[in-house]
C-alpha cells in the first residue's frame, strides 16, 4: 500500500472496505385491499481513466470551485437498496456503518446513509419509480450525487468522491458500470432488437448515481405522469429505460472505476461486489431439502431426462409431479388436471403435501421447480445456509406486479421458472390463510406472491436465481455470479449450459461430460 493511502483493509465479514476497526405473462392477478471475498483495493485516489464527453469535467473545471466539481462527502447522499429480512437489513446496516466509519478516519462528517426499506416503507420501494418524488423532496436540493449501491456493494469512500468530481454535477447525468444485452431478450421486452449492444444500463452490484438536476427531472415527469399496472421484471433495464425516454432523455455514462466482477486493474476501483457465495455457516444439509418438479406427461420423454441426468442426481429427495403416473420416472400426480398455463393447482397440491406428509415433516425446505429448469443443489444449500427456516421466507428471483402505480399498490413474486424456495414456516403461514388459487390455471408464482403480501411472509430476492436462459442477460451481469438457476431450453442446449454455468468445480473434478 502506498504511502498516503488510508489503513483500509477488506472485511470478509460484510464485504466493505474497513478502516482497520469494527464496524459495527398472463393476466395477472390484482391484490385485494455477505458475503466472502471481496476485491482488495488500495484506498487511494483512482488512476484517471482518461475518459472524456459530455458532463466529464476537465481541470480547468476543477479549479474554478463551483458545486458541479468541488463537492464534498455531504453532497453525496447513499441509498442502499435493502432488503427486509434480517440478513440483508443486517448486511445493510454494516455498509451504513462502514461508510460513516470510514469518514471518521478522515476526519470528515459522515454523509447521509438511507437503508431503503426503513426509511421509505410502501411494498414499491424496492422499485425507485414511486419514490422518486420523496427522494427529490428531500434530496434534490440540496445534495450533488444520489448513490445507489445494494447491500453486498463494498465502497471505498474518498476515491468515489474523487470520481464524482470529474463529472459536472449541475448538468443531468446518469452514471453507473455498463451492461449491454447479448441478443434481444425477453426479459427487456426485445427492446433494440436490431442492435441490442447500442443501449447499456447499469450494474446496481458496483452502485450507480443521478446527478441532482437528472433526479429532480425524472421526479416531476413521474409526478405527472399516469402509471397503470406495469411489470416490474429487470428493474436496473427498466430504470434506463426510463431515463433515455425514447430517445428525448438521458443515456448512461460508463464509469470504469464502478466495479463488480473480476477485475483486471483492481487499483481503479471505487466499488466492487463479491464474487463468491456468502459463507454463514456450513451448508444446509441435503436431508432438509424437499425438491418438487412439475411436469406433465407431454415432457416426459425430453424435459425430464434432462432434469434426472444434471441436477436431478444431486437432490436428495425429488419427485416428479405429473398429470398422469409414469413408473419408468417415476412421478407422482397432484389429482389436479394439467393446464396450458399457471399451474397453481399443482403448485398448491405439493405445498399442501410438503406440509401433511409424514415423510416430509422433518424437511426444513420446499423447492418447487419446472421441468425446465437447471439448478446447482450445491450453491443451493449454501446459500440457504444465510435464511432460517424457522422464519417464514419464500426466496428466489423477485418479480413485481402493479408496483409502479403507487406507494402501496401491488405485489412482488418470486418467478416459478428460476425455481422458487418455502421455508417450512412460510408453508404454515402460508395455509394458515384463506388466500388461495382463485382457478387451476390461475399463475402460481403470482398468486403465491400476492399471499405472501396478505400474509406476511417475507418475499426474499437473490440475483443468483434467473427466470431466463444466460443468453437473456449480460456478460457482465453474470461474470460475478455463481448461478443458482436457469430456466427455458428454447434454443439452447441445456446440458452446455448446466455444465458451463451450474456444474461446481467440486462436480467438474468427478466427471468431465455428462
Amino acid at each position: 500500500m502506498r504511502s498516503g493511502d488510508l489503513n483500509n483493509t477488506v472485511d470478509n465479514t460484510n464485504c466493505n472496505w474497513s478502516s482497520g476497526k469494527d464496524a459495527h405473462q398472463s393476466e395477472a392477478p390484482l391484490l385485494p385491499m455477505s458475503c466472502n471475498h471481496c476485491l482488495l483495493v488500495a484506498a487511494s485516489e483512482p488512476k484517471d481513466s482518461g475518459q472524456t464527453g459530455p458532463g466529464v469535467a476537465d481541470d480547468t473545471t476543477r479549479q474554478q470551485g463551483d458545486l458541479g466539481n468541488n463537492i464534498g462527502l455531504q453532497d453525496v447522499v447513499f441509498i442502499i437498496q435493502s432488503q427486509k429480512y434480517s440478513y440483508h437489513a443486517d448486511k445493510a446496516h454494516q455498509l451504513r456503518e462502514n461508510i460513516r466509519q470510514q469518514a471518521q478516519d478522515i476526519q470528515q462528517e459522515p454523509p447521509t446513509v438511507v437503508v431503503l426499506h426503513e426509511e421509505w416503507k410502501g411494498r414499491g420501494a424496492w422499485t425507485i419509480f414511486p419514490f422518486l418524488p420523496k427522494i427529490s423532496q428531500t434530496f434534490g436540493q440540496r445534495a450533488a450525487w444520489v448513490f445507489f449501491c445494494e447491500d453486498d456493494t463494498a465502497v471505498k469512500l474518498l476515491p468515489l468522491l474523487h470520481v464524482l468530481r470529474k463529472y459536472d454535477a449541475k448538468k443531468e447525468l446518469f452514471l453507473g458500470r455498463a451492461l449491454v444485452d447479448q441478443e434481444a431478450t425477453i426479459i427487456h421486452h426485445f427492446a433494440f432488437h436490431q442492435n441490442p449492444g447500442s443501449f447499456s444500463y447499469p450494474d446496481f452490484s458496483a452502485g450507480w448515481a443521478l446527478s441532482a438536476p437528472l433526479l429532480n427531472s425524472l421526479a416531476k415527469r413521474w409526478s405527472e405522469e399516469s402509471h397503470q399496472g406495469e411489470f416490474t421484471i429487470d428493474l436496473k433495464h427498466e430504470i434506463a429505460m426510463y431515463i433515455y425516454n425514447s430517445g428525448k432523455g438521458v443515456r448512461l455514462t460508463d464509469v470504469p472505476q464502478f466495479c463488480a466482477g473480476p477485475q483486471n486493474d483492481k487499483d481503479k476501483c471505487v466499488t466492487a461486489f463479491p464474487t463468491e457465495l456468502p459463507r454463514c455457516g456450513d451448508p444446509v444439509s441435503e436431508e432438509a431439502v424437499f425438491f418438487a418438479v412439475k411436469t406433465c406427461e407431454k415432457y416426459h420423454k425430453d424435459r425430464v431426462p434432462v432434469v434426472k441426468k444434471t441436477w436431478g442426481k444431486q437432490a436428495r429427495h425429488i419427485t416428479y409431479y405429473s398429470d398422469k403416473e409414469d413408473s419408468t420416472i417415476p412421478t407422482v400426480t397432484t389429482g389436479v388436471p394439467n393446464t396450458e398455463r399457471g399451474h397453481c393447482g399443482k403448485a398448491y397440491a405439493i405445498i399442501k403435501q410438503f406440509d401433511t406428509k409424514e415423510d416430509l415433516k422433518k424437511m426444513d425446505w420446499l423447492v418447487i421447480a419446472d421441468d425446465d429448469t437447471l439448478l446447482s443443489v450445491p450453491r443451493l444449500l449454501r446459500v440457504l445456509s444465510c435464511y432460517d427456516p424457522s422464519t417464514p421466507i419464500f426466496l428466489g428471483e423477485r418479480y413485481g406486479y402493479g408496483l409502479t402505480r403507487g406507494e402501496d399498490s401491488g405485489y412482488a413474486y418470486i418467478t416459478g421458472g428460476g425455481g422458487m424456495v418455502f421455508s417450512r414456516a412460510g408453508v404454515r403461514k402460508l395455509l394458515s390463510s384463506s388466500c388461495g388459487c382463485p382457478k387451476d390455471d390461475s399463475p402460481d408464482d403470482m398468486i403465491l406472491g400476492m399471499c405472501s403480501e396478505m400474509t406476511g411472509v417475507h418475499l426474499v430476492h437473490s440475483q443468483l436465481f434467473h427466470q431466463a436462459r444466460p443468453a437473456d442477460y449480460s456478460k457482465g451481469y453474470l461474470s460475478h455470479q455463481p448461478p443458482v438457476s436457469f430456466h427455458k431450453h428454447w434454443n439452447t442446449d441445456p446440458y452446455k449450459v448446466y455444465n458451463k454455468y451450474l456444474l461446481t468445480d467440486r462436480e467438474k473434478n468427478k466427471h468431465t461430460e455428462l
